[in-house]
């Protein structure tokens, strides 16, 4: 049984809650997310599970 697991819904789902707890960091924790989901596009996921 092969279970695999997207980069992007689990990086969405920590910016959530750390948003729900930190409203403060919203800028900050925007940007970051911004910089996962760029980086996922340009390299896949693959290189950040090997």
């Amino acid at each position: 049984m092969n279970v695999t697991i997207s980069l992007v819904p689990v990086v969405s789902l920590a910016a959530g809650i750390m948003i729900l707890v930190m409203p403060r960091l919203l800028s900050t924790i925007v940007a970051v997310y911004l910089i996962m989901v760029g980086l996922v596009g340009l390299f896949g996921t693959g290189h950040f599970l090997r």
